[in-house]
């Protein structure tokens, strides 16, 4: 089992990904709540530069709220984090799978929320 949801845009720079990629979580029931420019941040604080590489938190508050009312301390494992990454034909983008990240988790109610989340997270990555 693969543990992302992942898709090529090629010939596609990281801000046009970047744009095609929010828009596509947001039409699909997710809101940005963090973000992180790893490579200004390994630039920042190691001085090394690394192709381009972003992670966006993502999140959908309606299934976010159902899964932690399942299980309080899964907010530990939230947000869904996407992450835009220049490779030598484009961006690639990949979502972390909620089914695969959930496994560790003893509770016999949260794969059905998971799955929910990845069917959400799946039409996100393919309308990029």
């Amino acid at each position: 089992m693969s543990y992302t949801l992942d898709r090529i845009l090629a010939d596609t720079d990281m801000a046009t990904a970047e744009e095609r990629t929010r828009t596509a979580l947001t039409a699909n029931g997710f809101g940005v709540l963090t973000e992180i420019d790893v490579s200004a941040t390994m630039k920042k604080k190691l001085d090394v530069d690394m192709p381009g590489y972003k992670i966006l938190g993502a999140c959908s508050p309606q299934m976010a709220y159902d899964a932690i009312q399942l299980e309080p301390k899964l907010g530990a494992m939230l947000p869904c984090n996407v992450i835009l990454r220049a490779v030598d034909n484009g961006v690639e983008v990949s979502a972390i799978d909620p089914v695969a990240s959930m496994m560790g988790v003893d509770n016999a109610e949260l794969p059905k929320v998971a799955d929910v989340v990845r069917g959400m997270l799946q039409k996100a990555v393919d309308e990029i």
